[in-house]
């Protein structure tokens, strides 16, 4: 996976900035991570099933993840942020 840049749908948007500050430092370096090795193991990538089927996950921390699309040429959209149960909505 290439990570070429990454865009930022208005649901993150809202969903980051709700986020505790401390959240969002870790959520920070954490893109800062995936851009730079996006295979990096703290990161947990992985692709998601069910009806989350064609996006991807990585980790913040262990409870915290970003849910994303990897688009044509390198381009990544990030589509959502928070715990765990993000996977369900």
């Amino acid at each position: 996976m290439q990570v070429k840049e990454i865009h930022y749908n208005k649901k993150f948007e809202r969903l980051f900035l709700a986020l505790p500050q401390n959240i969002q430092n870790k959520a920070c370096n954490t893109e800062k991570l995936f851009r730079d090795n996006p295979f990096h193991p703290s990161l947990r990538l992985h692709k998601l099933k069910g009806k989350l089927e064609g996006l991807w996950s990585i980790s913040i921390d262990i409870k915290y993840r970003i849910i994303f699309k990897s688009l044509e040429d390198g381009n990544i959209l990030f589509i959502s942020i928070g715990l765990h149960s993000i996977y369900e909505k």
